[in-house]
């Protein structure tokens, strides 16, 4: 998507591009830029459904907008067609980095399926190094501006596929090279953590970190299992997690309600809820509630006390960045700095690092913001 510097601001003037951001739920394959796209497509002579990169963004964007997680899926068959080979995997991991740093992220973690990218010959290892070397070099070129940002891989697995303990394996064999977590993605209704519990089980045996897609494209069985079967520290969207609250009455100043134990247990044991508000408008995540930002619980679920961080899911896709997605909230909900910071610590707070560095990034956080 493209923007203008300074083309989203709070009400006080504050340019929210210039602020330190953390993310947390980016998905690699729904991050490329559509120029690249159409370089890489070139190259192996895959057709695609529009020849030039402001109408192809606008095609991404325009099937993406179907109210189905299953059909919203099925864009990423062009994404991770160009993502086979050890270069194609090397430049967008870089690409995808230059981008996080330029949009103000100081801490990114990418997730991506390395099962899905290799039918040309790579191995589930090529394919975490090959995304390591480009990761590093996006690195050094936001550094080379002046910049600061740091990134971490979260190893997924396909959760309607059976490698998950493979790919746990794998995640935690790069835990020193680059692998900070572990996530399951892809269909959700149907596919629940409990399918991956050897998976689970093996990477809490080696103590290494999950987060797991739930309440999403399903409700709070799923979140259930998220947390039970698959030890979740944090919950890929989480949204429908609001299933579990009961809006008792409201008057003109509040609001009064009951929380249910699943949804009082991830509030009191602080578990991060990775929001996606564009991304949950068009799978259709906030159904329930309508479909349009005001409709989105996650002005409930942050007044209600809940870790409620902030993310684009896949940039592509939603035409987004994060700064355009913290636009969009404080617009809708009418947050200030102080509201933006506050999601920023949250995701610091839940992101897979020692808490020395998270204490480190919250730092980071809180002297860009009061900087502004």
């Amino acid at each position: 998507m493209s923007e203008n510097v300074g083309e989203y601001t709070l009400s006080d003037g504050t340019d929210i591009r210039a602020l330190p951001k953390v993310s947390l739920h980016d998905h690699l394959d729904g991050g490329l830029r559509p120029a690249t796209v159409l370089e890489l497509a070139d190259g192996i002579g895959l057709e695609l459904p529009a020849s030039d990169p402001a109408a192809l963004g606008a095609w991404f964007a325009e099937k993406s907008n179907s109210g189905s997680l299953v059909e919203y899926l099925k864009t990423f068959d062009l994404t991770t067609a160009v993502m086979q080979t050890r270069e194609g995997l090397t430049r967008v991991a870089r690409e995808f980095v230059q981008d996080l740093g330029a949009d103000g992220v100081v801490y990114g973690e990418i997730r991506w399926a390395p099962e899905q990218h290799l039918t040309r010959g790579l191995s589930l290892d090529e394919t975490v190094e090959a995304v390591q070397e480009g990761l590093e070099q996006g690195i050094d070129d936001v550094r080379a501006t002046g910049r600061r940002i740091r990134v971490g891989q979260l190893v997924s697995a396909m959760r309607h596929t059976d490698r998950s303990l493979e790919i746990a394996e794998l995640a935690v064999r790069h835990r020193d090279r680059g692998a900070v977590g572990f996530d399951i993605a892809g269909p959700e209704a149907g596919f629940p953590a409990s399918n991956h519990r050897a998976a689970f089980d093996y990477l809490a045996a080696n103590f290494f970190p999950s987060t797991v897609h739930a309440g999403e494209a399903d409700g709070l069985d799923s979140i259930r299992s998220a947390l039970l079967d698959g030890r979740a520290l944090r919950l890929g969207h989480g949204v429908r997690l609001a299933e579990d609250i009961t809006i008792e009455r409201q008057d003109d100043e509040n609001t009064y309600v009951t929380l249910g134990t699943l949804s009082q247990w991830v509030k009191d044991r602080e578990i991060a809820l990775e929001t996606s508000p564009t991304s949950n408008l068009q799978t259709g995540a906030i159904a329930a509630w309508g479909d349009d930002i005001l409709d989105h619980p996650f002005d409930l679920l942050y007044q209600l006390g809940f870790r409620v961080t902030v993310n684009t899911d896949n940039r592509l896709m939603s035409g987004t960045t994060l700064t355009r997605e913290l636009s969009i909230l404080a617009d809708a909900f009418s947050y200030d700095s102080t509201d933006l910071e506050i999601f920023q610590l949250n995701a610091a707070a839940g992101a897979f690092l020692p808490v020395e560095q998270r204490e480190e990034l919250a730092e980071i956080i809180t002297a860009g913001f009061e900087g502004s």
